[in-house]
């Protein structure tokens, strides 16, 4: 099952994310609950997930971009993709990205733009099967 994000899925999306970069749980703190709130509540930002038997497996963030070129069509931003180890090539990420998609298509986006830190080769397969490509644009990144 492949669904955004609720309230009651901060717990199982923290879980998810030390398989991100080997990210520790962050101690659950208001300010925690206070951005989980924030998040849910901008309609621009979407957490998707790929759920089996009640655990959350993968997912990603699509957050939609304002903008005034294009024709003023907004664009659409793809980060924090990741699935649990035990659960990999079985297609819940590409479920995630082709939901996140959709959404950025529902919202009239001209494009959508994923960014990822890994330079594995399977890992960039992967992406450019799911449809994205790495030719069209250079990113870079300034960490602040």
């Amino acid at each position: 099952m492949i669904r955004e994000l609720q309230t009651q899925d901060l717990d199982k999306l923290l879980r998810l994310y030390t398989f991100l970069h080997n990210n520790p749980i962050p101690e659950r703190a208001p300010a925690i609950d206070t951005l989980w709130q924030e998040i849910l509540e901008d309609p621009r930002h979407h957490i998707i997930g790929a759920w089996q038997d009640g655990q959350l497996v993968s997912s990603c963030v699509c957050v939609v971009v304002p903008n005034l070129t294009h024709g003023q069509r907004p664009y659409a931003l793809i980060e924090n993709v990741v699935t649990d180890p035990a659960h990999r090539r079985h297609g819940f990420a590409t479920a995630c990205l082709e939901a996140a998609c959709r959404i950025a298509q529902s919202a009239n986006c001209y494009k959508v733009m994923l960014l990822t830190g890994s330079k594995q080769e399977s890992t960039l397969r992967f992406y450019e099967n799911a449809g994205f490509n790495r030719h069209d644009k250079t990113a870079f990144i300034r960490w602040l």
